[in-house]
């Protein structure tokens, strides 16, 4: 509608200037030292609801991080659409690999650098601008819930409590989220699913104490060596996961499903280059995207031990520490996951050390059934701005939250996402497009409409 277009045409520069604001907010829930930050993005989201118009705006504590709730309810016999995002961020670290700081927003080469520029500040923020230009224009077709919370990369584990202590208030006839990526601006895309996750923790232990590798070196095992051959072992030669029991239920797609998945575009040398590889590495029989959309996995995020210093220190380590993470498929529930992965780890682990294993947290897979009037009215509003049907895809991250919607509120999920995967997502210099931004705010409008008309 030329009307929207007109409203955002006219109020582009706020728009970005207000996005640069929240960007200037270390909201990082992951570290207690930014609690207060985390507050006071909360706070700000909340008055850029009021001031977009929403009505009943209000920020609900949790027992960790809080969460943004707000409203507008036009009839109510309208269909209604229940807007899910973050306002929380990854910590920001490694500092030095930044190009700029994190919580200073550049806008360079047409792109804004900054720390939840596109995982989720600029794509939550996109719905409210929507909001905004539908509320000034005069245009809302449907009811729209806001639910922006503080704790989606920790693992939202008040977002549970709040569902099913809001059910009544959350009420809604869809959820819509933009958390995930498309493949190109030029080739648009709509996530299908996602995957799910179980995050894990371990500690291996050796001696009592840091020990002098010249006097004990070759007596006494080393946690960290001892903890790089166990976790080497999780893989096979083919790159199939060892745990065992971890296959179990895993859903298999046709081979006519994985042909169709594989249409989508996809360079293999440009994907490389990318990455700065000469080769790519997976579990044999399957292809890239099947790799990182319809399969499972288990990476090793983090893992120290001993002296990581300045110099040389010459010391045996009494522990050695790492953080894994498994991404699921449909079928695989992460708790029995969780638990599977604890007791292989354990049962691995040789006589000379001793092992702790602990689960941070997880959630469920999820798949959008293609048929839903949500999902037809998001494929349409995409064609609408794009000017061409955007393609299926599965989603390779996670939303543990996702799962959660359908089994406490009975709703289903429409993943409409405009950022790309190579927006550095969790990684330094974290970037989201000028154009993703826009086009974003331009698309969301015409789900509203097409949503509202195709549910009549």
């Amino acid at each position: 509608m030329q009307v929207w277009k007109d409203y955002q045409a006219q109020h582009k520069d706020r728009f970005l200037n207000e996005l640069l604001d929240l960007l200037r907010i270390p909201s990082v829930s992951a570290d207690s030292r930014h609690n207060e930050d985390t507050k006071r993005c909360a706070e700000a989201v909340k008055q850029r609801l009021v001031e977009a118009g929403a009505d009943h705006v209000e920020v609900c504590p949790t027992a960790g991080h809080p969460i943004v709730y707000g409203d507008k309810i036009i009839d109510p016999s309208l269909p209604t659409v229940l807007v899910y995002g973050h306002y929380d961020v990854q910590p920001p670290d490694p500092l030095d690999l930044w190009t700029s700081p994190p919580f200073e927003p550049v806008i360079k080469d047409g792109k804004i650098y900054a720390r939840g520029s596109a995982d989720d500040k600029g794509q939550f923020y996109m719905h409210v601008k929507a909001f905004e230009t539908m509320i000034k224009t005069n245009t809302l077709p449907c009811n729209i819930k806001f639910m922006i919370e503080g704790e989606e990369e920790v693992g939202s584990n008040n977002l549970g409590i709040f569902l099913n202590d809001n059910k009544e208030r959350l009420k809604a006839d869809v959820v819509l989220i933009s958390d995930t990526s498309m493949i190109s601006m030029e080739t648009p895309s709509i996530d299908t699913g996602l995957r799910g996750l179980a995050y894990m923790e371990v500690e291996v232990t050796g001696p009592n104490r840091d020990l002098h590798s010249g006097v004990y070196g070759g007596a006494v095992a080393n946690p960290a060596t001892i903890l790089a051959k166990m976790i080497a072992s999780l893989h096979d030669e083919n790159n199939h996961i060892t745990i065992p029991g971890f296959y179990d239920g895993v859903q298999e797609l046709s081979a006519a499903e994985r042909e169709n998945l594989n249409k989508a575009p996809f360079d293999e040398a440009e994907y490389k280059q990318d990455l700065g590889v000469d080769e790519l590495w997976g579990e044999k029989g399957y292809t890239t995207i099947e790799r990182t959309g319809i399969r499972p996995t288990l990476e090793v995020n983090g893992i120290w031990g001993g002296y990581t210093g300045e110099g040389a220190k010459t010391v045996l380590p009494s522990k050695a520490f790492a953080k894994i993470s498994m991404r699921l498929v449909p079928n695989q529930d992460w708790v029995k996951i969780s638990d599977l992965f604890k007791a292989h780890f354990e049962k691995i682990a040789p006589k000379s050390v001793k092992v702790k294993v602990s689960a941070h947290h997880g959630g469920s897979p999820y798949v959008t059934p293609t048929d839903h009037v949500a999902f037809k009215a998001a494929n349409k509003a995409i064609a609408a701005t794009f000017g061409k049907e955007p393609i299926p895809v599965r989603g390779g991250g996670s939303i543990p939250i996702v799962a959660l919607f359908e089994k406490v509120l009975g709703l289903k999920t429409v993943l409409m996402g405009f950022g790309l995967d190579s927006d550095n997502l969790h990684s330094p210099n974290e970037k989201y497009g000028l154009e993703n931004f826009y086009k974003g705010i331009e698309t969301i409008p015409y789900f509203h409409q097409y949503f509202a008309e195709m549910s009549k």
